[in-house]
This record gives C-alpha cells, sequence and structure tokens, in this order.
C-alpha cells in the first residue's frame, strides 16, 4: 500500500573495507558465528533461530489481479537482506527470507501461513500484504506467539496491541492519512465542493475517517467502488453530476487508472487528490496504457494530482537513501529497475534489522516484541516521520508530506507532518530527516525490555 522508476547509478558507499571485515550487528566475520557483536555465545534462542541463521517469511500477491507493483516488494526485501547478509549478518547470523504466493486472495492466504509458521517454522511474519488477506491470518499469527511484524498495509486492525499483541502496523495509517491530506485540501481549497471516491471495505473507511475531520462540510457525495467490479463509470458520472470539483481518492493503483480514464470519455477535470497507495506514477501509467488499449502512453492523466510521501521517491536521484537503494539493487536484485515498490519493501527489511538488532544478540519471539515496542520510536531510517511504537501504540509511522505530481516526479507541498488518530493535532515532525549510516545498515544498541 504503498507508492514508488529508473535504474539508477551506484552511489558510493563509504567504509566497504569495514563492511567486509564486520558483519552487522558488529561482528568479525571471521569468528565463525560463535558469539555476537557483545561476546555472548551465539544459541538458537528460539524458533526460526539458530546459531548462524535466522528465518523470516511473508506472503505477498505475487499473482493476480494485485501482482502489478505489489509483487515488486518482496524483491526489495529480499535484495537487502542479501545485501546485509554478504556483510555479515546480524550478530553474525545471515538473514533466510521466505516469501509465497497468496494471489491477494484470504484463503490462499491463509494456507501459505499456515506453511510459513509450521511447516517453515519462521521466527517472524514481516510485511504480509494487504487489508483483507492479512486480517484473514492476524489471529492465527498471535495465537501462535509468532510476531507479525510491519504489516504492508495502512489499515487501523494492526493497532490493537490489546487484542493482538504480536502485530505492527508499518506505514502511516490510512485514518492519519486522509486527516493530513484533507488539512491542506481545506486551508488550499477552501470554497471547493468536494467528491470522495473510495473503496468500500476499511481501506476506504478508516481514509474518509480522516478526511471528514476537515473536509466534512465541503463533501457533497461519497462515490465507493468494490473491488472487482471494474465498472466505475456510474460512480465517476455521480462526482460530476454533483459538483465536485475536488475529488479526493482512497483507491488502488487499477481503480486510480480507472477514475481517470473514465473522467476522460466524460471531460471531467476536477482537481484530483489520491491517497499514496493510489499514485504511484509508473504503475498507474502502466495501468493507463494496459486500460486503454494504448490511447494512453504514459501517466500525463496524473500531471497536478496531489498526494502524500513518506519514504523517499525513486525519482528523487539525489536522496542518499535513493542512491544506498540503487547500490543495492544493482549488486543484489533481479530483473527489472529499482522502483518505489523496491524501496518501500527495502525500507521495511531495514526496519526489521534495527529490530532483529535492539532485540539483542540471541533475539527470542517475545524479546524482539518488546524491543521493537521500547525502542522503535527511536528507530532512523528513510522514513520521513518517526513510528508510534509503545507497549500501547503499535501504530506505525506518524506522517506523511503533502506533495504533487508534476513534470514526472513529485514536488513537496508541505513539510512533513505527524498526527495520531482521532482529534490529535498535526504539528511539523521537528526533526530533520535521517541518512544512511556509513555501511547502510542500521546501527541499533540492544534495548532494555523491561
Amino acid at each position: 500500500m504503498i507508492s514508488r522508476t529508473a535504474r539508477l547509478a551506484a552511489a558510493a558507499v563509504a567504509a566497504s573495507l569495514a563492511l567486509a571485515a564486520c558483519g552487522a550487528g558488529g561482528r568479525p566475520a571471521e569468528d565463525g558465528g560463535g558469539t555476537g557483536a557483545t561476546g555472548e555465545a551465539a544459541t538458537a534462542s528460539d524458533v526460526g533461530i539458530t546459531e548462524t541463521t535466522v528465518k523470516v517469511g511473508a506472503h505477498f500477491p505475487l499473482t493476480g489481479v494485485a501482482a502489478p507493483g505489489y509483487a515488486d516488494i518482496p524483491t526489495g526485501t529480499k535484495a537487502y537482506f542479501d545485501y546485509v547478509n554478504a556483510n555479515g549478518g546480524v550478530n553474525g547470523r545471515q538473514i533466510e527470507y521466505v516469501y509465497k504466493d497468496d494471489a491477494y486472495n484470504p484463503t490462499q492466504t491463509s494456507q501459505v501461513t499456515n506453511e510459513l509458521v509450521l511447516q517453515d517454522q519462521i521466527f517472524a511474519m514481516l510485511g504480509g500484504l494487504g487489508t483483507p488477506t492479512h486480517s484473514a491470518v492476524i489471529d492465527f499469527l498471535n495465537s501462535e506467539g509468532v510476531p507479525d511484524l510491519f504489516v504492508s498495509s495502512g489499515s487501523l486492525l494492526w493497532d490493537q496491541p490489546q487484542e493482538n499483541p504480536q502485530t505492527f502496523g508499518w506505514q502511516p495509517d490510512y485514518e492519519v492519512e486522509g486527516k493530513i491530506l484533507a488539512q491542506y485540501l481545506a486551508q488550499n481549497f477552501p470554497q471547493a465542493k468536494v467528491g470522495l471516491f473510495v473503496q468500500d471495505d476499511d481501506f476506504g473507511r478508516d481514509g474518509e475517517k480522516g478526511a471528514r475531520q476537515y473536509l466534512d462540510s465541503q463533501i457533497v457525495t461519497v462515490q465507493r467502488y468494490t473491488p472487482g467490479n471494474t465498472d466505475i463509470a456510474p460512480q465517476i458520472a455521480a462526482l460530476q453530476a454533483a459538483g465536485a470539483d475536488l475529488v479526493v481518492g482512497f483507491a488502488v493503483p487499477s481503480y486510480t487508472a480507472l477514475s481517470q480514464l473514465n473522467a476522460l470519455r466524460l471531460n471531467y477535470k476536477p482537481q484530483w487528490a489520491y491517497s499514496n497507495v493510489g499514485a504511484d506514477l509508473t504503475l498507474v501509467g502502466s495501468l493507463l496504457a494496459r486500460f486503454s488499449e494504448g490511447a494512453i502512453t504514459d501517466a500525463g492523466l496524473l500531471e497536478g494530482v496531489i498526494s502524500t510521501s513518506y519514504l523517499p521517491n525513486v525519482t528523487q536521484t539525489d536522496d542518499k537513501w535513493v542512491q544506498l537503494f540503487g547500490k543495492v539493487w544493482d549488486e543484489h536484485g533481479g530483473e527489472g529497475d529499482l522502483n518505489n515498490f523496491r524501496i518501500y519493501g527495502m525500507s521495511q527489511a531495514y526496519t526489521f534489522v534495527s529490530a532483529l538488532q535492539a532485540a539483542g544478540p540471541n533475539p527470542t519471539r517475545e524479546g524482539i516484541v518488546k524491543a521493537v515496542e521500547s525502542g522503535g520510536k527511536t528507530f532512523q531510517g528513510p522514513w520521513l516521520a518517526p513510528f508510534r511504537f509503545s507497549a500501547d501504540k503499535h501504530g506505525g509511522i506518524a506522517g506523511v508530506a503533502v506533495n504533487k505530481i508534476t513534470g514526472g516526479t513529485v514536488q513537496l507541498l508541505t513539510d512533513v507532518l505527524v498526527t495520531d488518530n482521532g482529534t490529535a493535532p498535526i504539528t511539523p515532525v521537528g526533526t530533520p530527516p535521517s541518512e544512511p549510516t556509513a555501511n547502510g545498515i542500521p546501527d541499533v544498541k540492544p534495548v532494555a525490555t523491561g
């Protein structure tokens, strides 16, 4: 859920010689796996942990209608883990990453999750994608005591630590994103007649909940679409008939493309704003070409669209995180170019390495959960705003910046803004963006977990 296409020139990363000699956890590579950074002997400390490996799993739509874009996420995750492994691993352990295809089908998600937990014996689930899919396995993962880390979805379902203590969100939830986007729109389009175009599930409802805090009095219609039903001509016609001159969409990329094509047929030209999920230039451009059977050849219809950012964009080639991830992809990636979905996957992998380091040289399932709760707010990485992790809060990134698509890239319109659910105020983040460490690998000390 998720936005992020060009092969980038490899960026120079300092201390490559030091990397060759030392693992990510600070352990000399020639140690042979006997001790971690603290000198503590490495042990098979829990399920999925051996003296030399840690195994994590994930479910993603590698096939089916949701595969375009989303199937690239785990390739980015794997490339970053391979980069870490090539430089000594974490406390001497190599990360084994097993991801399986669920075709965005909740029944298949349950099947592959059972395999990952019961047969593959994973230590943790990492970044399982999708609200309808992951909600089908959240109870199972929690009942089995499996750390369910950094779900690839902005649903509020992942922030229920009393009910699901193993589960953590990662990206900004849709209510937080909706609030910040709506505040900008209310301030800059105060006379606009607003239409909402939303997916008829938790994604759309959570986004609408946030948007209504600032745009409620301006909303003239709400049009909902059902995933799988590609005939949305009635919804776009209803937005036009209601006189909506600003349309806010909480839609996945295929429905962003369909909404643009239907508006084009009707000569309907409102100001469009979309959630980050549905605003990836490259993916939406390819979908426009496919759905129009070649009549549209690029993402030009998205020129001027307002959206949000919480990670660097692949088009920002001067960004040091993009340069690092370009180097990682060049060295350890597969076919295709670095794109925003792969940046998303690498960023999640970076977060997991931080959590694994925080859990100490011999991590346990319970220990990594407590480490994220205790220290996750301080994790530094490519995300533009801090995490909201604590014992009472498993919400992900605290905010976004509002942006505008212009000239084939994104232009930031605001500072990075942060908030929380409900009536919490929206404020500037107040801290400068972090930069990669010299070796491109987190350096997180074990945290006290009480």
